[in-house]
């Protein structure tokens, strides 16, 4: 942890004012501006007039890594946090900067080490309010909700509270020096490392951890080195489990390139359109912010960064000429498309007949034009396929098999598993012809997304793998931690899922591309949301996942994810018999699904559905009403009583958000 400005408080008091901005300024990264050395010097004069009484150490500009952002001033005293935000100049409080004090506190609770078992109080601090909204509330993390104070009241505020009954003294300097292990948001990673940053101050890393970030980073850009170096071709697969940050280990090599090799015109490409639609809004919003430039200027430097692989190849296919970039990163590349799917869209968008190649195989052949080097990164997800025409990962290494034999293959052993293998490919056979190297770097092991579970995705895959007592088992290691409740009424479940939502932390409503039944309830997926307003918009916007309103598919929320989940569970997926039922709503009927590549798509749909929520989850089940053959009880009770056996317990009313 770093801040720009420590101290104890009594030598701060001491200390001129000229001094104390000159430290301030001098950490500052920017171009000091007029406002801002006027909103720190009146800080400073509040700051030494109100903790004068105050036993403890100030902390200015405090800095929260996994945001992007400074906390203005922490103050630890005896056993309490206080996280103060000025809003210099403002008479009221304005609900953002609320959520902002908020945010930091929360942070803090969640990833720095020394703030783990501390009581911690979010305070807003409006310089010109006439009164004060002092009442204390603590939620069951030791996290206050936020408090609004008049200069004049912080003293009076901290001397009263910096004491609890049960609660031990800080140890400032060891707080001070703690760990701070942040587990960033897909939005926020981008955010971070776009500016240019590294990955190793967002993401928690451990030297005995061999299936890291920065290690699997290291090694895909020595492979890309050693292509560049002797003017070799390359493909590297990534695999991970969901949540496991593939998506953010791509960016991160996608901007490490860019930062230090620029002539490599490194691109960061995914199918995946919501993905693409919010990080490039989220960026654009950023850069245009940072850098005081018009949106359309933003969205036209980000665009270089990230693209639709979709608006790529159909690019590349109207010329024979190399791309500009060396370097590109495929984003979930198990989903790329297979032959018969691109002919259709060929044929059907872009009036072109007998196009006879795999999206696989035309996107390595556009890199292939390179007549000197070139690497290809593929993001693979273990299950992760849901929808129909993807390959998976064995179309990539078939189309070198067949059409590439003189690229280099390297991925991890994982790859040879069912999750990823699948059962249309002798995938060790594929490898082992292409002389393919194996590098345990190159598999993400560890769900990094459920930052509170790490274990998340082993509990999905027992539960969808019809093993309960699995499934029990690994809910009882992370039950504490994580939340996992189910619910048979849609309102208690949402009042539920809204309260757990404090600050900025996002909440939604998501369920299943199938979940045609649901509309009883409410709950209408084939009204499309917008992945930008949805997933970005704060609350009190309608459009805004934090409305409750309208459900995310899988479609719309693979690759990305929100805080707290309402999870809505319809009869396309039921438990029955002591079996996964698999089926599909056509015309005014349920029908049962005898495909097995199409039960592998539904199935793969709840595991996305069902790792989206980074901090807990309420599973919104149904009663069902026998009046209407759509949705019979038996649909639902069986799949509920399921979930119970599987270690889920039931939201009661008199459950509070807290708990």
């Amino acid at each position: 942890m770093s801040s720009y400005y420590e101290n104890r408080i009594e030598n701060f008091i001491k200390e001129s004012d000229e001094s104390i901005l000159g430290l301030l300024a001098n950490s500052n990264r920017h171009d000091l501006e007029t406002l801002q050395r006027a909103a720190w010097n009146n800080q400073i004069e509040i700051l030494k007039d109100e903790l004068k009484d105050i036993d403890g150490t100030i902390h200015l500009e405090f800095v929260i890594p996994r945001m992007g952002k400074r906390a203005d001033c922490v103050v630890i005293s005896k056993s309490t946090v206080f996280v103060i935000e000025f809003k210099n100049g403002a008479s009221n409080f304005d609900k953002a900067a609320i959520d902002q004090a908020h945010d930091y506190a929360l942070d803090l609770k969640d990833f720095h080490k020394g703030s783990h078992n501390a009581r911690l109080i979010p305070i807003l601090v409006a310089t010109k309010a006439t009164h004060s909204i002092e009442k204390l509330e603590f939620r069951d993390d030791n996290v206050a909700e936020p408090i609004l104070l008049a200069a004049n009241n912080i003293g009076k505020f901290i001397n009263k509270n910096s004491v609890a009954p049960g609660v031990e003294i800080i140890d400032a300097i060891a707080w001070g020096k703690s760990g701070y292990s942040p587990t960033p948001t897909i939005v926020e990673a981008a955010r971070y490392l776009f500016r240019k940053n590294g990955v190793e101050e967002i993401t928690r890393t451990s030297k005995d951890n061999a299936d890291n970030l920065e290690k699997t980073s290291t090694c895909v850009n020595n492979i890309i080195e050693k292509c560049k170096l002797h003017k070799k071709k390359a493909i590297c697969f990534i695999t991970g489990v969901p949540g496991a940050g593939k998506t953010l280990a791509g960016l991160n090599i996608a901007t490490q390139r860019q930062k230090s090799c620029e002539e490599d015109n490194t691109v960061f490409l995914s199918g995946n359109g919501p993905l693409v639609e919010v990080l490039t809004a989220a960026l654009s919003n950023d850069y245009a912010e940072q850098n005081n430039t018009n949106k359309k200027d933003a969205e036209r430097i980000v665009h270089a960064f990230i693209q639709n692989i979709h608006h790529f190849r159909d690019t590349s296919n109207e010329t024979d000429t190399p791309p500009v970039e060396h370097v590109v990163v495929f984003d979930e590349a198990q989903r790329a498309w297979d032959m018969k799917k691109v002919a259709r869209y060929m044929k059907e968008k872009r009036n072109k007949d007998s196009f006879e190649k795999s999206e696989s195989q035309f996107l390595i052949e556009v890199m292939d034009r390179h007549q000197d080097w070139c690497t290809i990164i593929c993001l693979i997800g273990g299950g992760q396929e849901i929808n129909t025409g993807e390959a998976g990962v064995g179309e990539w290494l078939l189309a070198i098999k067949n059409y590439f034999p003189d690229w280099e293959v390297h991925t991890s052993a994982q790859i040879l598993g069912k999750d990823y293998a699948g059962d249309n490919y002798d995938i060790k056979a594929l490898i082992e012809g292409q002389s393919g190297t194996l590098h345990e770097e190159l598999h993400l092991g560890t769900c990094i997304r459920s930052f509170r579970a790490g274990r998340l995705s082993d509990f999905v895959a027992a539960l969808l793998d019809n093993k309960p007592d699995d499934a029990r088992l690994i809910h009882t290691e992370i039950k504490d931690k994580y939340k996992i409740y189910i619910c048979r009424n849609i309102d208690l479940a949402k009042k539920w899922v809204s309260g757990k939502s404090r600050g900025t932390r996002r909440a939604g409503l998501i369920a299943s591309s199938g979940a045609k039944r649901l509309q009883p309830e409410g709950v209408f997926v084939e009204c499309e949301i917008e992945p930008s307003s949805w997933f970005l918009n704060p609350k009190g916007d309608i459009r805004s996942s934090h409305q409750l309103e309208k459900a995310a598919t899988e479609f719309d929320i693979q690759g990305l994810e929100i805080d707290w989940s309402c999870l809505c569970w319809d009869g396309d997926l039921r438990y029955s018999s002591g079996n996964w039922d698999f089926n599909e709503f056509r015309g005014s009927a349920w029908n049962q699904i005898k495909s097995p590549l199409d039960k592998k798509y539904l199935k793969n749909a709840y595991r996305v559905l069902l790792t989206r929520a980074r901090e807990g989850m309420v599973i919104f089940i149904p009663e069902g009403c026998d009046n209407d053959p759509t949705t019979l009880k038996v649909f639902y009770e069986q799949t509920a009583e399921f979930l119970l056996s599987c270690g889920v317990t039931t939201l009661n009313a008199n459950d509070q958000p807290n708990s």
